[in-house]
């Protein structure tokens, strides 16, 4: 008789499959949409937001502004974001949907953002506050500073995974 797997690797599994998960959507949003996870969380911004510039933007999605911009940039140049200077202010530069941006966006299988923040903002408070204090005490015993990490959207983390699967 086989015994039962040991909490840490019960834990581990736990991971796996959110991880999994994670990978499995945005593979899914690349596939239909033609962009990464994202770009399709930037076009998703800017459809919320015309005009949004790219500082908000990147406070938005919890990104440094030089990751953002760079992002952008390839919206650009791909034609699915346009910029633009409002009439009331020509220093400030915001973004708008372009063509491709619009048909990428009616492409989205779900959130743009991924499944695990919609995930995280559909459990009660004290769940979420749980988790946090659970998963600071495991970052702690990680080896290293992984806080670099943390500015990196999960859609680039999976996408790089699945390069170097490759």
């Amino acid at each position: 008789m086989a015994s039962k797997p040991q909490l840490p690797l019960v834990v581990l599994q736990q991971f796996r499959m959110i991880y999994g998960s994670m990978r499995h959507y945005f593979k899914e949003v690349e596939d239909r949409c033609g962009r990464s996870g994202s770009q399709m969380w930037i076009l998703q911004e800017v459809q919320r937001t015309p005009g949004l510039g790219v500082t908000e933007l990147a406070s938005r999605m919890g990104i440094h502004q030089s990751t953002c911009s760079l992002l952008v940039e390839k919206l650009v140049t791909k034609n699915c974001l346009v910029r633009s200077r409002p009439h009331e202010d020509q220093r400030r530069v915001g973004l708008c949907l372009a063509p491709d941006g619009l048909k990428a966006i009616a492409a989205l299988p779900g959130p743009a953002e991924g499944i695990l923040p919609a995930a995280l903002a559909s459990i009660p408070d004290v769940v979420l506050q749980t988790l946090y204090i659970n998963l600071t005490e495991l970052i702690r015993h990680l080896p290293g500073n992984g806080s670099g990490f943390a500015n990196i959207p999960l859609a680039d983390m999976a996408k790089q995974q699945s390069e170097d699967d490759e």
